[in-house]
């Protein structure tokens, strides 16, 4: 099993403990890779659209995106991590998301996205919790990924993990435990389902690709299309092996 994990701050702070906690139930059964932002990807998307039309290795930045993406399809599970930082993702993490948006449904998705599972964890003072998770769980479901688990926390009085109340530390430590041994036991060999809302997705996004390429069949988006054979009959959800 392959666990890739983005870190959206190097702060080791209480997303990184909850992080953690979480890993606890994985360490010696599964190969984990981590990344920290912004040190591994220190770079903002310049929006040149290098990616959508030449191909993401004319990225000026592909050197950090091109490692950190194989890792995201090589691995089984996908964990991203996120403090709230005035209620939305870090900016690092934004940036990150941004370099990706090559991935999405509605441009080059990759096969491998739609059998994924993730998990995204994020805490705050007060509110942006679920706002931070919705920015990146937002990314993750237009790479085509169904399954995605959300941790999401409020710390009113602290965010320093050894200052909080020893009351909330176990709190979080048994939440963070229920939600990591639920996932362990899933089996990874099985590809995840695609529910409803992917496969709409999906096929809106396959009706607009089937005109831009008829138009031209010299789009990338649409010869990558064509070369999958979704502008047929096949779907990435069908016939899938691990």
């Amino acid at each position: 099993m392959k666990i890739t994990v983005i870190n959206g701050t190097e702060k080791h702070g209480v997303t990184w403990r909850l992080k953690e906690i979480f890993l606890e139930a994985f360490r010696e059964k599964a190969e984990i890779t981590e990344f920290y932002l912004p040190r591994d990807c220190p770079a903002f998307c310049s929006g040149c659209c290098s990616c959508f039309f030449q191909g993401e290795h004319t990225c000026k930045d592909a050197g950090y995106i091109s490692k950190m993406a194989a890792a995201l399809l090589e691995a089984d599970l996908i964990v991203m991590t996120s403090p709230a930082y005035v209620m939305h993702a870090t900016g690092a993490m934004k940036a990150f998301l941004d370099h990706l948006g090559y991935l999405w449904l509605s441009h080059r998705p990759a096969p491998e996205m739609f059998q994924k599972r993730a998990v995204v964890i994020t805490q705050c003072i007060g509110a942006g919790a679920k706002s931070t998770a919705t920015d990146i769980k937002h990314s993750l479901s237009w790479w085509g990924i169904s399954k995605i688990s959300v941790f999401t926390e409020k710390l009113m009085s602290e965010i320093v993990w050894e200052k909080l109340p020893e009351k909330k530390r176990s709190q979080l430590t048994a939440k963070m435990k229920q939600l990591s041994q639920k996932l362990s036991l899933v089996d990874y060999e099985k590809p995840s389902s695609v529910n409803v809302i992917t496969r709409i997705k999906f096929l809106f996004c396959r009706m607009i690709k089937k005109s831009i390429y008829k138009s031209n069949p010299e789009d990338r988006d649409g010869k990558y299309w064509a070369s999958q054979g979704w502008l047929e009959k096949n779907r990435p959800w069908k016939n899938r092996k691990k």
